[in-house]
């Protein structure tokens, strides 16, 4: 009996070293990504450790944790940004970009989280309002591709238009909050002068509520009458643009033989190694012949003698002829 239990102990034993990490690695090989990452998520809740492990690996690549915001207004500085999405977890780096030869801001930065999971908390509420302009933040790995580009962005984005001076970003929000949720929204103001265009976008999380924005028989803000319309149809409207200067080039046109061609007059000063005037070598007579002479296109005809006519003057000097048509 007790040879039996042995053996029993054994055999366990043995299937126990089958379990080394070339054969888990085996049997995990096959498995999709979703069953993997259901089984890690089960084992992550039931053992700490196992959480704190998936952390790590995923923390370690800067990747997973570096956001890219995008919309922030020209006077965002990197502390704001920062104070911004500090609420989400602690931040390892963020700034502003500027451009390198005015030193303003072009409009967007980048946050860099301790941890990824700061970042996926960023990114379930991607709009921020920073110093009155709806910014939005995606991850920087994605770039632009990872903005608002789904299908029906076009039935969702509004241009609008005739907007006061005095109209700012975070009241073109909460005037348009009213038809629904916006995603992404601000007035668009000038770079240099940092004063209102004149006209903004609003980008609605749905598209009903854009519709409902669109069909507002009512639309004042500021004091004026504003219009807000698909900002697709507005960007279709063709834009006249003119070449500068120094793109029209000067081109030359032919002239008709035997007209005189412009000739660049020579510099006054003498070329070096040539004096003027020069003389000029005389050539021989018999090296041109003249030319023969062109034959007569008729032959010469002698002169016709004609006798001369006597006529009988009167004393007042008239001649005596009867003029002619007239009898005597």
């Amino acid at each position: 009996m007790e040879d039996l239990k042995k053996r029993k102990m054994e055999e366990m034993g043995n299937n126990g070293d089958l379990s080394t990490q070339e054969e888990l690695r085996s049997l995990l090989d096959p498995l999709a990504k979703s069953q993997l990452v259901d089984l890690l998520s089960i084992l992550g809740c039931q053992y700490p450790s196992i959480a704190e492990e998936i952390k790590s690996i995923a923390s370690s690549d800067p990747v997973h944790r570096k956001l890219f915001v995008r919309g922030l207004a020209w006077n965002t500085t990197s502390e704001t940004l920062c104070a911004a999405f500090r609420m989400h977890g602690e931040i390892e780096e963020g700034a502003v970009i500027y451009d390198k030869a005015t030193g303003k801001s072009r409009g967007y930065g980048f946050i860099t989280y301790k941890h990824m999971e700061s970042a996926h908390s960023a990114l379930r509420a991607p709009s921020k309002l920073i110093d009155g302009r709806m910014a939005v933040c995606n991850l920087a790995c994605e770039g632009l591709s990872g903005a608002s580009t789904t299908p029906d962005l076009v039935q969702r984005k509004l241009y609008i238009g005739g907007l006061s001076p005095d109209v700012t970003s975070e009241m073109l929000l909460n005037y348009f909050g009213r038809h629904g949720e916006i995603e992404e929204g601000s007035v668009a103001y000038d770079k240099d002068t940092n004063e209102s265009r004149g006209f903004g976008f609003v980008t609605y999380k749905t598209v009903e509520a854009a519709k409902k924005a669109i069909d507002d028989p009512q639309k004042i803000l500021g004091g004026r009458t504003i219009i807000a319309k698909l900002a697709d149809t507005h960007k279709g409207k063709p834009v006249q643009t003119q070449l500068p200067a120094a793109a029209v080039v000067p081109l030359a046109l032919p002239m008709a033989p035997g007209y005189p061609q412009p000739v660049k007059a020579h510099p006054s000063a003498a070329p070096a190694g040539y004096a003027y005037p020069q003389t000029i070598t005389s050539y021989p007579a018999s090296s041109y012949p003249s030319p023969a002479a062109a034959p007569a296109p008729y032959p010469t005809q002698p002169p016709i003698p004609y006798a001369p006519l006597s006529a009988k003057k009167d004393p007042q000097g008239m001649p005596t002829t009867t003029p002619m048509g007239m009898v005597q």
